[in-house]
C-alpha cells in the first residue's frame, strides 16, 4: 500500500498540473476507461515542449516508479499531431429546452443596435475647441455695452451699444471683407435712426432692420436657403455658444475664490469710506448720488435683458467666424418636373388675363377723368383709391408664382428654355405696367386727399416691387437667378434705410402745408399726431392752425438722460421756442371720405 501510494502521488501532482482535459480523438477524459492516465495527457498536451517535460522532475520520478500490473498505465494509439500546432480548444454549445406545450415559443431580447446620431445641423460642426479668451472678452464687452447704453426709449445709447458691439465682433473676427463691412454699416446706419428720428415707429422697424443685417454680415447667404439661415445664424450661434464657452471656461481650470474675495473686499471698502467722505462734505455727496442711479426692479431686469440679448449676440457672431456653416449654395439644385404641358395653360391664361388689364389701363391713363366719369361712374380719386391695394396684392403674387415656376419647371431642351423665357417674361412685362398702374393710382389718390405716411410707405414698396421685377427680367434672360435673392434682400434693405433716411413725416407734413398755403385745406387732427419729426414743417402754419396742430407736443417730455438724447427731438423742442403754441378749440377726426 506504501508503495501505491507512493506511485501516485507523482500522477497526483501531474493531474493537478494538467487538470481535466479531454483526450484527442475520444470525448472521454483522461484516466478514465482506457484512457491515458494524467502524466500521459500531459505528455501529449506539451508535445511541443518535449525538452521541458524531459528535464522535469515530476516526469522522471515517475519513469523510476516501481512497474506493476496495477501500476502500468494503459497505453492508447494516438494519430501524431503535427510539431508546433496547437490543438483546437473545444466548442461548447448551450440546447435550449424545448418549449411547453401550453406556452407559446419563447422571445430572446434581441442584440441592441445604436442608431447612428444625426446631428440637427450636419453641415455646420461646432469647434473643435474652446472659446479663446478673445471670444469671451468680445461676448463681454457687447453684454456690458447693451446692459449700460440701451434703453427703453429711442436714443443715443442704442447706436453707441450697437458701435461697442460691432467694434468687439471684430476685435475678434479681424479685418472684415467689403461686403461684410457693408452688412455691418447698413446695421449701424439703421441703430443712428434710434437718434436721428423721433418717430415711434420708425425705431422697432429700424431695430429688426439693423439685426437682419448684422446676421447676414456674420453668417452670408446668397440663395434663398442661405439667406435664412443668414437671418437667423447670430441667434443661433448664440445659443450654441453657450457650450462652446463653457468649454473655454473649463479649459482654463476652476478660477478659483481670491478674485470673488478681492472684488468682495473692494465692494466692501468702497462702502465704508464712501459713506463717511460723503457725510462729511455735501458736495462730494451729492456727486456720489449724480453717479450712482435709482435702480428699481424693472431696471435691473431690463438692463439684465439686454446685457445678455448683447453678449448672446456677440458671441453668436463669434461662433459663426469660429465654425462657419458649410451651406454648398453653388450645388445644383434637384431638376424640376413641371413640363410645358403642366404649366403653360396656367401661366398662359394669366398673360392672356393681364393683356386684357393693361389695355383698359391704357384707356383710362389716355381719357382721363372723363372716361372714368363715363365706365366706372364715381371720381378719379375714388376710382383711383379703390384699385390701389388690389393691384399691390397682384404684384406680390404675381412675383410669387414666377419664383415657382422658375424653379420647378423642365428646361432640358432649348426648346423648352425658349417657351419658359416667353411665359414668364410676358407675365413680368405686364406685372411691371400694372405696378406702374398703381403707382399712378397713388399719384392721383394723394392729390385729391394728400400724403399719408402709410400712402408714403406703399407708394415707396411699389417703387422697390418695380425693381424687383427688373431684376426678374434681367435673371429670366439667363435663367440662372442665384444672385437673385440675395439682391432682392439688398435693395429692399436699401429703400427702407432711404425712406427713413429723407424723415417720411417731414415729408408728409411738408407737402400738407403746402397744400394748405394752395387750397386751404388741412387735415389738423392727423398732423398732431404726427412725432417731432413733422414739428419743423408745422411751425410755418398759422397760429390757429399750427395751436391744433402742435398741442399734444408743447409739453411732451421724453427724454430721461444723455443716453435717450434725439437729435429730432433736439430740433423740435428749439422749433417750439421760436413760436406760441395757445389753447384753442379744433376740429375733430377728418370726416370726409379718405
Amino acid at each position: 500500500m506504501t508503495d501505491d501510494k507512493a506511485a501516485g502521488r507523482p500522477k497526483y501532482r501531474n493531474f493537478r498540473k494538467t487538470g481535466y482535459r479531454p483526450v484527442p480523438g475520444s470525448g472521454k477524459p483522461a484516466g478514465s476507461g482506457g484512457s491515458p492516465e494524467p502524466e500521459e495527457a500531459a505528455e501529449t498536451a506539451d508535445a511541443p515542449k518535449t525538452a521541458e517535460a524531459a528535464a522535469s522532475p515530476e516526469v522522471s520520478r515517475v519513469s523510476e516508479s516501481p512497474e506493476g500490473p496495477e501500476n502500468k498505465p494503459v497505453a492508447v494509439e494516438e494519430k501524431p499531431e503535427p510539431v508546433g500546432v496547437p490543438s483546437p480548444a473545444p466548442v461548447v454549445t448551450a440546447t435550449l429546452p424545448p418549449p411547453h406545450p401550453w406556452q407559446g415559443p419563447p422571445r430572446y431580447p434581441a442584440a441592441a443596435m445604436a442608431a447612428p446620431g444625426v446631428p440637427f445641423m450636419p453641415w455646420w460642426r461646432p469647434p473643435t475647441t474652446g472659446a479663446p479668451g478673445k471670444a469671451m472678452a468680445a461676448g463681454l464687452v457687447a453684454g456690458l455695452g447693451g446692459a449700460f447704453l440701451a434703453v427703453p426709449n429711442n436714443g443715443i445709447g442704442w447706436f453707441l451699444a450697437g458701435l461697442v458691439g460691432v467694434g468687439a465682433v471684430l476685435f475678434y473676427a479681424g479685418k472684415p471683407t467689403v461686403e461684410r463691412a457693408l452688412w455691418l454699416a447698413g446695421a449701424l446706419a439703421f441703430l443712428a435712426m434710434g437718434f436721428l428720428r423721433a418717430a415711434e415707429w420708425v425705431f422697432p422697424l429700424s431695430l429688426m432692420a439693423s439685426m437682419l443685417c448684422g446676421s447676414i454680415a456674420m453668417a452670408g447667404g446668397k440663395t434663398v436657403r442661405g439667406l435664412v439661415f443668414g437671418a437667423l445664424g447670430v441667434g443661433l450661434g448664440g445659443l450654441r455658444s453657450i457650450p462652446w464657452v463653457a468649454k473655454g471656461f473649463r479649459r482654463r481650470g476652476p478660477i478659483g475664490v481670491r478674485p470673488f474675495i478681492s472684488v468682495g473686499v473692494a465692494l466692501v471698502l468702497l462702502l465704508i469710506f464712501g459713506s463717511l467722505l460723503a457725510g462729511a462734505d455735501k458736495g462730494f455727496s451729492d456727486f456720489l448720488e449724480g453717479l450712482v442711479p435709482d435702480l428699481e426692479l424693472d431696471t435691473y431686469v431690463q438692463k439684465t435683458f439686454f446685457g445678455v440679448v448683447a453678449a448672446l449676440g456677440a458671441l453668436g457672431a463669434c461662433y459663426l467666424v469660429a465654425a462657419p456653416p458649410e451651406i454648398d449654395e453653388d450645388a445644383e439644385v434637384k431638376p424640376g418636373s413641371l413640363r410645358l404641358k403642366d404649366y403653360g395653360l396656367p401661366v398662359g391664361v394669366l398673360v392672356l388675363l393681364f393683356t386684357g388689364f393693361v389695355g383698359t389701363q391704357l384707356a383710362v391713363l389716355f381719357g382721363g377723368e372723363a372716361y372714368v366719369m363715363k365706365t366706372a361712374g364715381v371720381t378719379f380719386a375714388e376710382y383711383a383709391r379703390t384699385g390701389f391695394w388690389q393691384l399691390l396684392w397682384v404684384a406680390v403674387l404675381t412675383l410669387g408664382v414666377i419664383a415657382g415656376v422658375a424653379r420647378f419647371a423642365v428646361k432640358k431642351t432649348k426648346q423648352e428654355q425658349l417657351w419658359l423665357r416667353v411665359l414668364l417674361g410676358s407675365l413680368a412685362v405686364l406685372t411691371l405696367v400694372i405696378v406702374a398702374s398703381a403707382l399712378s393710382r397713388m399719384w392721383f389718390y394723394q392729390q385729391a386727399y394728400g400724403w399719408t405716411v402709410l400712402r408714403l410707405l406703399v407708394a415707396s414698396c411699389e417703387v422697390w416691387l418695380a425693381v424687383v421685377y427688373l431684376m426678374v427680367i434681367a435673371s429670366g434672360i439667363s435663367l440662372r437667378a442665384n444672385w437673385l435673392p440675395k439682391a432682392i434682400v439688398a435693395t429692399g434693405a436699401a429703400f427702407f434705410l432711404a425712406v427713413v433716411t429723407m424723415n417720411p413725416e417731414r415729408v408728409v407734413a411738408d407737402y400738407n402745408v403746402s397744400r394748405f398755403e394752395a387750397t386751404k385745406k388741412i387735415d389738423t387732427y392727423y398732423l398732431s399726431q404726427l412725432s417731432e419729426d413733422a414739428v419743423p414743417a408745422l411751425v410755418r402754419l398759422p397760429a390757429h392752425e399750427r395751436s391744433c396742430a402742435l398741442r399734444w407736443m408743447k409739453n411732451r417730455t421724453v427724454e430721461q438722460d444723455w443716453r435717450e438724447w434725439n437729435l429730432a427731438r433736439h430740433n423740435a423742442k428749439a422749433s417750439l421756442e421760436s413760436v406760441a403754441v395757445t389753447e384753442v378749440t379744433c376740429e375733430g377726426r377728418y370726416s370726409q371720405e379718405r
